[in-house]
């Protein structure tokens, strides 16, 4: 990947259940180091793109590159190797599991001992099991500020806490791009805002790529250096978080024929807000 070229690329994807497209030709690119966030109506076909970009539907048309490489055949486990981590719209966590071994499990796709040094503990596999005991509690766990529930049973927790458990886990995989599935969503006011935090230490400290859907426009506006907008199933718009406020094709699709300012009311609503 050269400099200046994007680390992820969707090119074309078209995604179909029976006679039904919930992708139409989308296309877009995500630049190392941003905040991209893909925004649209209900239905309008976000998770499913991200179940695309993850592996976990295979488009009929179109590719996904990361960068540069075309792994649009590739099964999500290879994907994940790569680099490609995610979290999910509803909470996908092991309820029986503490947080800990929840968070354990992200790193599974970066191990390299075999099932035989595994199964008997050798000294490879001890080796490796202390050192990502050690990354998981030492850089982890510290970051999203949940050393107080380590060992605690996810099922347990509260909502807040469990989606900051599952973006811990997705951290784990050690990845290039982190796909975030409405971080916030559930989330009061301040869990939103310790939430917006960690994505943003997450690129500007960690270096980590982020891509998100996210209907929190206020989170949207503030933290995004690029904004996608679907609605069934295209891009109607893609820019700054500016332009996309300003574009008529994204003000139809929120409010039909509605008030111009009042989608604007509520794209700037958190940040007025918080001025206030």
């Amino acid at each position: 990947m050269a400099v200046g070229d994007p680390i992820l690329q969707v090119e074309g994807l078209t995604l179909a259940f029976g006679g039904v497209k919930a992708l139409n030709g989308v296309g877009f690119s995500v630049q190392p180091g941003s905040i991209t966030t893909v925004i649209g109506p209900n239905g309008a076909g976000k998770t499913s793109l991200f179940n695309t970009i993850s592996g976990f539907y295979r488009p009929s048309q179109g590719a996904v590159r990361f960068k540069g490489r075309d792994i649009s055949r590739l099964p999500a486990p290879q994907r994940a190797k790569l680099g490609l981590a995610r979290s999910f719209q509803n909470i996908a966590l092991f309820r029986g599991m503490s947080v800990l071994d929840n968070i354990k499990l992200g790193r599974h796709c970066r191990l390299k001992t075999n099932l035989f040094q595994g199964m008997f503990y050798l000294g490879a596999a001890r080796r490796e099991e202390v050192a990502l005991r050690a990354d998981i509690e030492e850089r982890i766990i510290d970051f999203l500020e949940i050393d107080h529930i380590r060992h605690a049973s996810v099922a347990a927790l509260p909502y807040g806490l469990q989606k900051r458990v599952e973006m811990a886990r997705a951290l784990a995989m050690q990845p290039e791009v982190i796909m975030l599935d409405e971080p916030v969503a559930g989330m009061n006011r301040e869990e939103t805002e310790d939430m917006a935090r960690f994505i943003l230490d997450v690129r500007n400290e960690w270096g980590v790529t982020v891509l998100m859907v996210e209907h929190d426009m206020g989170l949207v506006m503030d933290l995004s250096d690029h904004v996608v907008v679907l609605n069934f199933g295209q891009v109607i718009a893609d820019g700054s978080p500016g332009q996309v406020q300003a574009n008529p094709e994204v003000i139809q699709a929120y409010l039909g024929a509605g008030d111009v300012s009042d989608l604007r009311r509520r794209l700037r609503g958190a940040e007025q807000e918080q001025i206030a």
